[in-house]
């Protein structure tokens, strides 16, 4: 309750936009093969840039 105005790190954010485009990619890939690749290639440069605030 106390951390309801807490602000996110920005690996948390990076987190989140990775899940989202996973699950995007997941979505996408019965009915659209290519977008659904895009979304993966997006979801591994996002990856890399959480890796790189380690």
């Amino acid at each position: 309750m106390f951390g309801l105005f807490k602000k996110k790190s920005e690996e948390e954010k990076l987190q989140a936009q990775y899940q989202k485009l996973l699950e995007e990619a997941h979505k996408l890939s019965t009915t659209n093969r290519k977008m659904s690749d895009q979304k993966i290639y997006e979801a591994e440069e996002v990856l890399k840039k959480l890796e790189n605030l380690n």
